[in-house]
């Protein structure tokens, strides 16, 4: 008889010393940039659509970002051009995150900042494009194809690191739709070995034929806005992205405002391939975690960003972990109704509304969702509460088992 091992990443009498989020800027469906993206969150607006996307032939919805084709990179990094890397530039130019970085540079120097990037599929949409320009009768790839630049996972993290004039440590992070979640651990823990002084984390991930069809074969789509919680959810809508964070040390004097790292739970419950742990063990385990790091009880969580697919497993594995660390009254909710779910990026676009939420008393209420499945007894909120909130977790699970939930709060 097989026994299913959890592997925690638990850190027994370590606290994390909390890291201060000095920066951050998304950029997705509903918007680009922190204010367009707050409105969106404010108005219940979503940025899920019919898809049109490419020569994609599904009933889906999908969350694109509009213009990421008309967007030019420099030319000095034109051999990275893809749509990823165009939607991580986009990204990059919002709410003077490049600036920011180009200040933290001078403070601690380009090599004692370090970057770490989650991404899923990179720019494989390179290759599709490529791979229908292949010769005729060789089947070739097209000579101006550079896989290394464009569809390498390490792509997305190369190209910032140039971009920004970083020259420290530089990592992708893919781990399927927990990566840009993780990418926070992996800063945190280079931080405190003391290897670099600061990090941009963030995640990006861009729409392609392979990601559609790939979860259209698993039967993991839905053919109309996705429905997180609802008792007639029948899959994901995925969408597209690119969120970055800036993190560093807390300074002796801090605005009672600014959003704190306080906690990182990781584990993997190598369940199956491609659904979650039934009762979802590694889940629970990584939220039990993120709380015991920050030394927080579980009534000290004010909001939960839910993962929160909208698949009729996924819910229910989430809803059994949240009940068993929080019992059923939190708040909680998924954005996923609004943005779509980002896979490689969705950790990081999330985190960057929970840091929204905490810096405007805001909990969002979950779009599309018309009736609660009953079956799943938590604190879902349908409408936006207008609530101060100091300490909120966000819940980011992969294919595999691969888990993480990160606790963020207000310094004051």
């Amino acid at each position: 008889m097989l026994t299913c091992h959890v592997i925690s990443y638990r850190q027994a009498g370590f606290p994390l010393t909390p890291l201060w989020i000095s920066h951050f800027t998304a950029t997705s469906g509903i918007g680009c940039g922190l204010a367009q993206t707050l409105a969106a969150l404010r108005q219940r607006r979503g940025g899920l659509v019919p898809c049109a996307f490419d020569t994609v032939d599904l009933p889906t919805f999908v969350g694109e970002v509009p213009g990421v084709d008309a967007v030019q990179l420099p030319p000095e990094l034109g051999a990275f051009d893809c749509r990823n890397n165009r939607l991580a530039f986009l990204g990059l130019m919002q709410d003077g995150f490049a600036d920011a970085v180009a200040a933290a540079v001078r403070k601690h120097g380009a090599q004692r900042i370090g970057l770490f990037l989650g991404t899923s599929t990179s720019g494989i949409l390179q290759t599709e494009l490529a791979y229908r320009r292949r010769d005729p009768v060789d089947g070739a790839l097209p000579a101006d194809f550079v896989y290394a630049t464009t569809h390498n996972t390490f792509s997305v993290a190369d190209f910032t690191r140039h971009c920004l004039g970083l020259t420290g440590p530089a990592v992708v992070v893919s781990s399927a739709c927990s990566s840009s979640a993780k990418v926070f651990a992996s800063a945190r823990r280079m931080m405190a070995a003391g290897l670099i002084d600061a990090a941009v984390v963030g995640g990006v991930d861009s729409l392609c034929l392979t990601t559609l069809y790939g979860f259209n074969s698993l039967g993991l789509m839905s053919s109309q806005a996705c429905r997180p919680f609802d008792i007639a959810r029948d899959g994901i809508s995925i969408g597209e992205a690119a969120a970055f964070a800036l993190v560093e040390r807390v300074p002796e004097h801090l605005d009672g405002n600014a959003v704190l790292l306080l906690g990182v739970g990781e584990s993997s419950d190598a369940h199956h391939m491609s659904s979650p742990h039934p009762d979802g063990l590694g889940a629970r385990i990584a939220m039990q975690d993120a709380l015991e790091m920050a030394q927080l009880e579980a009534a000290d969580i004010d909001y939960i960003n839910l993962h929160g697919t909208a698949t009729p497993s996924n819910d229910v594995a989430e809803t059994k972990a949240v009940a068993a660390v929080f019992g059923s009254s939190t708040p909680c909710s998924s954005t996923k109704g609004a943005t779509g779910h980002t896979l490689g990026a969705a950790g990081a676009l999330e985190a960057v509304i929970c840091a929204l939420a905490l810096q405007n008393d805001l909990l969002p209420g979950g779009l599309n969702t018309q009736q609660l499945d009953p079956l799943l007894p938590l604190n879902y909120l349908l409408e936006n509460r207008e609530q101060p909130a100091r300490r909120v977790l966000s819940n980011s699970f992969g294919f595999g088992g691969t888990n993480c939930s990160l606790i963020f709060g207000r310094a004051g």
